[in-house]
């Protein structure tokens, strides 16, 4: 579902990300681990198109390369962006903030007086049943604690009815226990949707419990790619250069060291 291949981007002389090759099946969620400035975030906005690669090839369901705004236009309508600040409407509702996902679905005139077909509130609705908050959906948005309003962006996500979805450290600023709410429904809509799901994380022990397959990327590279149970010691040192490995494991605090190291750009 996507598919990426040699793909390399440069920012100035900065080289963000080194020939990676990748790839998520539908209905998989995959995890990419990395320190700041790694590349995790750079090589999600190259899938989306939100900055132009430098080369190599990307594939996200039927979609190539767009050559022109349409194109680019039916691209993001098939990839949901799921970002760590949330990216809500605070005074508009949560119903209303899940419908700005079905704009690219509407016609010029409906897009731009937000005028949505009873097809599309029932749509954005399933989204919201599917997160646990479709009885907040004619709050304000602001109304809602931070891990709601994150799972307000998986529902509208959801509601484009997307080919894959994008996830960019969603779980950053919330507490282990609401972390772990958010993760699940990613991981249900991977496996229940069919989605292709690709979520950047800092850390390793959620990667470990949620995902079906880990990514690795230190330096712009791709240096791991395996099941959660592959991802060892060696493998850990590899995506994180200066981790005391054999003590983050012995004392099952691996997640917490490794979301500390590093700064700057993902």
């Amino acid at each position: 579902m996507i598919e990426v291949r040699g793909l390399a981007k440069a920012y100035g002389s900065v080289q963000a990300l080194r020939g990676v090759d990748l790839s998520v099946t539908a209905g998989e969620l995959c995890v990419i681990l990395g320190p700041s400035g790694a590349g995790k975030s750079t090589l999600l906005r190259c899938i989306n198109r939100l900055v132009e690669p430098g080369a190599g090839e990307i594939r996200v369901g039927g979609f190539g390369a767009p050559k022109d705004r349409r194109q680019l236009r039916d691209l993001r309508a098939s990839v949901g962006m799921i970002f760590q600040d949330h990216n809500l409407v605070p005074r508009m509702s949560v119903l209303k903030n899940v419908l700005t996902g079905r704009l690219a679905h509407l016609g010029t005139a409906s897009s731009v007086l937000q005028w949505f077909p009873d097809r599309d509130i029932a749509i954005a609705m399933r989204a919201l049943e599917r997160v646990g908050l479709a009885d907040r959906a004619r709050d304000r948005s602001d109304r809602l604690s931070g891990g709601q309003q994150q799972r307000v962006g998986i529902a509208r996500a959801l509601a484009q009815e997307p080919q894959a979805i994008l996830a960019d450290e969603p779980v950053a600023s919330l507490d282990p226990k609401t972390a772990r709410v958010v993760l699940d429904d990613l991981r249900r809509a991977a496996h229940d949707l069919g989605i292709a799901v690709l979520c950047n994380l800092h850390q390793v022990d959620y990667g470990i419990e949620f995902a079906d397959r880990i990514v690795g990327i230190e330096g712009g590279r791709v240096v791991f790619e395996g099941s959660p149970g592959q991802l060892d010691e060696a493998a850990l040192a590899r995506v994180y250069p200066g981790l005391d490995v054999s003590r983050a494991f012995a004392t099952g605090t691996a997640g917490r060291a490794t979301a500390t190291l590093g700064s700057g750009p993902a």
